[in-house]
């Protein structure tokens, strides 16, 4: 006999999924995004500055020839897929579907992150902050926000729209600094929920380990964390997280699929600053 189950569970299982994703996804409407994308790749144009010019009477103005370019990002296809049985009519109920919509959920908004943070990895920007920036080998402290600041600022980059992705080790260390968690400082106590949300004109975003990748570390026990402007980094959507549910004879299972098209690309390094910390 032919397995099946209805169409509006189908549907409340979709609908269930995109709300869980949209709320796991730690970077949405931190870049610059383009949705509805045809094709396997869009370009995002990046302009330069020009400068104005005396104007002298009974003259021709002057051209500012302000630099124009294009940059390219690649779209990938993506899966998210785990068999399950649990969908028979007969058995199923909300604590195994919620568990299910979590896991699938949660594994599209992990990967769209990363996205991100390969895009600012790859990024080739000369503006770096050293591990001994605020002492020899040191974590994440209030010396290296403001050096990252002062490079933003330096760049002329709008102070709005400013994010830095940091690693829950760094959150430890920062928690650690006085002008952080103290009200004299900061109008955010941070000590009060545990976790920095705004400073310095940044929007913070922690992450933890990931088996996509994270924030990497390498042998010396250094990590690169990162600070950008939303405009510094641009993300293609061809199509939008999805979910379907087919059942598969050969495995008398439904295979649960949560797909996604997208990319990510560096559009400006003069906006992404590198931060090093060295770890204990």
């Amino acid at each position: 006999m032919a397995q099946s189950i209805s169409n509006a569970f189908v549907q409340l299982f979709d609908a269930e999924v995109k709300q869980a994703y949209q709320a796991s996804r730690q970077l949405a409407g931190l870049v610059r995004e383009r949705n509805g994308v045809e094709g396997s790749s869009v370009k995002f144009p990046k302009i330069g500055s020009g400068s104005a010019t005396l104007r002298v009477p009974q003259t021709d103005v002057t051209p500012m020839n302000v630099s124009y370019s294009q940059v390219t990002c690649t779209l990938q296809d993506w899966n998210a897929a785990e068999y399950s049985d649990i969908f028979h009519q007969a058995k199923v109920n909300f604590d195994e579907r919620r568990e299910l919509v979590q896991v699938v959920s949660n594994a599209i908004g992990r990967r769209m992150d990363q996205l991100v943070i390969d895009a600012l990895s790859g990024s080739s920007t000369s503006l770096t902050v050293s591990n001994d920036i605020g002492g020899t080998d040191s974590g994440l402290n209030v010396a290296k926000l403001r050096r990252a600041k002062a490079l933003l600022d330096k760049n002329n980059v709008p102070s709005e729209g400013r994010t830095m992705i940091i690693h829950a080790n760094s959150l430890e260390t920062l928690l650690g600094e006085t002008a952080v968690t103290s009200a004299e400082y900061n109008t955010v106590r941070a000590l009060v929920s545990g976790e920095v949300d705004t400073f310095l004109g940044f929007r913070f975003v922690t992450i933890g380990d990931r088996t996509e990748g994270g924030l990497s570390i390498d042998g010396s026990s250094d990590r690169v964390v990162y600070a950008f402007h939303r405009d510094a980094i641009g993300m293609g959507i061809g199509m939008a997280m999805r979910s379907e549910i087919n059942y598969v004879p050969e495995k008398t299972s439904y295979l649960v699929n949560g797909m996604f098209s997208a990319g990510a690309v560096n559009i400006d390094d003069a906006g992404i600053v590198k931060i090093t910390t060295r770890e204990a």
